[in-house]
């Protein structure tokens, strides 16, 4: 059975401009946890009290250290057919471009390119003072504890943006202008409730964009998608990329 009908599979192999949205939900089925409502819990800590710029304020090391211990979670995991699949559908086109939420570093490592991490990537950190900034295993700085800048010596923060924490406008202003000229969005694993993702969603949608949800539950952005596929990501994805080049399944 199809998942999708004739005038869908055309319209999305003549798109142009393809956008996908992915949030945490692509990446809890590759195991890593999304720290959000039961069991989302560090030692007594909920992420909501680490990841504030008060906090590490307060106590460097406490975040740092969970932080540390996220980026081995990260490490351990691999991308999923989800991942992959997007990935291979960016070497098909270099009109197919990915923004994700997610801050784990399995989009590069399944091999996208064409990306906007717009929370930033916890295998990177940035000095508070000269604003430099690492790859902590590149750069030799991954060991447990405080980390400091090599330039002026002052003290690095996990290269995350936390809550209450204005996004970097330069890629905000790409990602705005990738929603506006996309023909066809998938948004992908996200509960949709942080605005900005959800915005740049609709914006596609409000522009004429043909909008595909994949998540196991609905969200406050389904009642705007053309269709919505109740699943995971890794299942389902392939399956459209199989439909939409059926080339691809002789390959």
């Amino acid at each position: 059975m199809s998942l999708l009908s004739p005038d869908v599979i055309h319209r999305i192999r003549s798109a142009k401009n393809i956008l996908f949205l992915t949030g945490a939900g692509i990446s809890s089925e590759s195991g890593i946890p999304t720290f959000r409502g039961e069991g989302g819990y560090w030692k007594t800590f909920k992420a909501e009290e680490l990841a504030t710029p008060e906090a590490f304020a307060k106590h460097p090391e406490v975040v740092w250290e969970w932080y540390d211990w996220r980026r081995g979670i990260c490490r351990e995991a691999k991308p999923n057919d989800g991942h992959l699949t997007i990935a291979k559908w960016q070497t098909s086109s270099p009109t197919v471009n990915l923004i994700t939420q997610n801050v784990d570093g399995l989009h590069p490592r399944a091999g996208s390119r064409n990306l906007l991490e717009i929370h930033g990537n916890i295998f990177r950190a940035r000095c508070t003072n000269c604003q430099a900034k690492y790859h902590l295993e590149e750069d030799g700085l991954d060991k447990p504890g405080l980390k400091y800048c090599t330039a002026c010596e002052s003290l690095l923060r996990p290269d995350i943006v936390w809550f209450g924490e204005s996004y970097d406008n330069r890629l905000l202003t790409k990602a705005w202008e990738q929603s506006k000229i996309a023909h066809v969005v998938f948004v992908i694993g996200t509960s949709a409730n942080v605005s900005v993702p959800a915005n740049l969603a609709l914006t596609a949608i409000r522009n004429g964009a043909i909008g595909i949800e994949i998540n196991p539950e609905t969200t406050t952005l389904t009642a705007s998608i053309q269709l919505h596929f109740g699943g995971k990501a890794g299942e389902i994805l392939p399956e459209i990329y199989k439909e939409v080049f059926p080339e691809s399944i002789s390959q």
